[in-house]
């Protein structure tokens, strides 16, 4: 029985962009992850062990967003996504999107968003 865990809109303030005031003063950045794995044994047993920890899903996330500096929202998704497949071996998809609050961009915008798909 495949299924999807999603996390919504977990937030971070990071130093990822091109521009010196992105890297020096930082911004917020929000992430959503959809994973899509067999919840079969973890429905059956109601057991953690045949789930997928989304506390350690968000550590990951927390490390990738806060531990880095990267120029590009694309980058940040990219590397999401491979560390979540690489880290989580029961996880078959993922669906990352990647926001930047308020970009410096000469104008008002809410967000940028960078998304991305990746399968085994």
């Amino acid at each position: 029985m495949k299924g999807i865990l999603k996390i919504q809109n977990a937030v971070f303030y990071a130093y990822h962009g091109v521009m010196s005031e992105e890297q020096n003063l930082g911004r917020k950045f929000e992430v959503d992850v959809e994973l899509e794995y067999d919840f079969s044994k973890a429905a059956e047993t109601d057991k953690l062990e045949y789930a997928v920890n989304y506390e350690k899903v968000y550590q990951s996330l927390r490390e990738i967003l806060t531990e880095n500096k990267f120029y590009l929202v694309e980058k940040l998704a990219y590397l999401i996504g491979k560390k979540i497949l690489d880290k989580f071996q029961n996880v078959e998809a993922v669906k990352v999107r990647v926001r930047k609050l308020h970009p410096p961009v000469g104008g008002l915008i809410d967000y940028v968003e960078a998304s991305i798909e990746i399968k085994r």
